[in-house]
């Protein structure tokens, strides 16, 4: 579920954050809430990691650990309202755009944006093995400055 791209104006980030939550099946807490807004508040798509949103909550006055960005994360995750994009093996991004689309990994800068998805083509996939079913594929075009 992506956030409601057709809010009224005079909708506040606090009621778009709890409406994403509440149509995902989320209990609305107070730091679901919280990090709900950074993400969805102003009805924008973005990319984040824990640590970027962990930052952006500190900042924001709201009370949340580290960890408790991370678990939230995962529950947002698990609900289908985030997904999650590995780079590297080992660093994680969270886009608020859960449709397939590619991404660029600005390598310069650490940064995910969003690539044009009607400008990339994938003829063919090979089998999947005996017995599992592909159940994504994952697109991230590196990109490096010359």
């Amino acid at each position: 579920m992506t956030p409601d791209r057709a809010a009224p104006a005079q909708q506040t980030a606090t009621q778009t954050a709890t409406h994403w939550l509440v149509n995902a099946g989320l209990r609305p807490t107070r730091q679901r809430v919280a990090l709900a807004e950074l993400l969805v508040g102003d009805g924008k798509h973005r990319h984040v990691t824990a640590e970027s949103l962990f930052e952006a909550a500190k900042s924001e006055g709201a009370a949340v650990s580290l960890a408790t960005v991370y678990n939230t994360l995962s529950a947002f995750c698990d609900a289908g309202i985030l997904q999650e994009i590995t780079v590297d093996g080992s660093k994680s991004y969270f886009d608020t755009n859960t449709h397939d689309h590619p991404h660029f990994f600005w390598e310069d800068e650490g940064r995910l944006t969003d690539a044009p998805s009607d400008q990339l083509v994938i003829k063919q996939l090979p089998d999947a093995p005996e017995g599992v079913e592909i159940a994504s594929v994952d697109v991230v075009i590196r990109l490096r400055k010359v």
